[in-house]
């Protein structure tokens, strides 16, 4: 029961690391927010693949039990004690951390959230925040992309890795990017792959050699970890960077220096929190975003929704590769502004 002061919502909460089972829809309190603080009643939320790896205990969370989740759009409920330039009934988005958006309603440092465009539709800022936020210091910070560069991009269809392939070529590099599945490369190709490699049925570095005559690419990006990367060191051209970026396939091994040394490589392992930790950083990432966004640069996919309540079918269909583009969830009763699930490609 709730005590004074708070609030019950319900949530997805994790009491013990494992499979999707632990995903448990749950009663929780939610006090006023402090100094600097805001409460905001969620609208949409983002999955992303960190989720999965934070629920399973490959990244560890501070403490058991805790609600999952990066990435949200929601209205403003409460504002804490001596706070300006925020008021009750913005719409505002965030992307990184904290975690625990899978909830109805969350506490939220000022400083982490933005402002949402009214041209930005809730469900579309839910499932772009994370990942384009991503996109963007992938493409624009870690390897500034330009034109004549050829770039590799591993789980193409992917959450993140659509989104690369669009603001790739839009920014007139050559494309090449790998999927799983004949459906899957449709929609690479859709996003802007000019070449379009299914891993599945040939091997990925003998196709990048033939692509590029031999000369490799400027840089990887390699979402999928294990079983990627050192195929994708291989695809490197001399003075080539390797940005890995996440591990869905499981932890890479140790990496001498030597495998470098080969080609004069550059390798990096980056996290959107530390490029957006300064707070002018986020605003300049999130402005970037929705102005790619509302100008159609980026042309967002949000594939599936699911009910909150039902975070547990959307990891297990996430991690059997049933998903392509975003996904969301939407809290029971969410005020989505006449927005419809099934039409929110923009």
């Amino acid at each position: 029961m709730a005590t004074e002061g708070t609030k019950m919502v319900k949530a997805i909460r994790v009491h013990e690391h494992g499979g999707p089972e632990v995903l448990k829809w749950e009663d929780v309190e939610i006090g006023e927010p402090g100094e600097g603080e805001i409460r905001v009643k969620n609208k949409a939320i983002g999955l992303n693949f960190i989720d999965v790896q934070i629920r399973k205990g490959a990244y560890k969370s501070a403490t058991l039990p805790f609600i999952p989740g990066r990435e949200a759009v929601g209205t403003v409920t409460a504002v804490g004690p001596g706070l300006t330039g925020r008021d009750v009934g913005d719409i505002v988005a965030y992307g990184g951390n904290p975690m625990g958006s899978y909830t109805e309603e969350q506490i939220l440092p000022a400083s982490a959230v933005v402002s949402v465009p009214s041209s930005i539709d809730p469900i579309v800022g839910a499932s772009v925040m994370l990942k384009g936020m991503t996109a963007w210091f992938l493409l624009r910070r870690c390897f500034k992309v330009e034109a004549g560069h050829t770039v590799l991009i591993h789980a193409a269809a992917g959450g993140v890795g659509y989104l690369l392939c669009q603001w790739a070529n839009a920014l007139g590099a050559t494309v090449i990017g790998t999927v799983s599945t004949e459906e899957k490369a449709a929609q690479a190709k859709e996003d802007g792959c000019h070449h379009i490699i299914i891993n599945t049925q040939e091997d990925f570095v003998a196709a990048v050699s033939m692509i590029t005559s031999g000369k490799g690419v400027d840089v990887v990006y390699d979402s999928v970890g294990k079983d990627t990367f050192q195929g994708s060191l291989a695809c490197l051209k001399t003075c080539g960077y390797m940005v890995s970026f996440g591990q869905s396939s499981g932890a890479i091994d140790p990496v001498p220096l030597s495998a470098l040394a080969a080609k004069s490589f550059f390798l990096t392992r980056p996290s959107l929190f530390h490029y957006t930790e300064a707070r002018d950083e986020l605003l300049k990432a999130a402005g970037e975003l929705f102005t790619n966004v509302a100008s159609g640069v980026l042309r967002v996919r949000v594939n599936h929704t699911y009910p909150l309540s039902q975070a547990a079918q959307a990891h297990v269909d996430l991690e059997n590769r049933k998903t392509t583009g975003s996904v969301v969830l939407i809290p029971d009763g969410a005020d989505l502004q006449g927005c419809k699930p099934d039409d929110v490609s923009i």
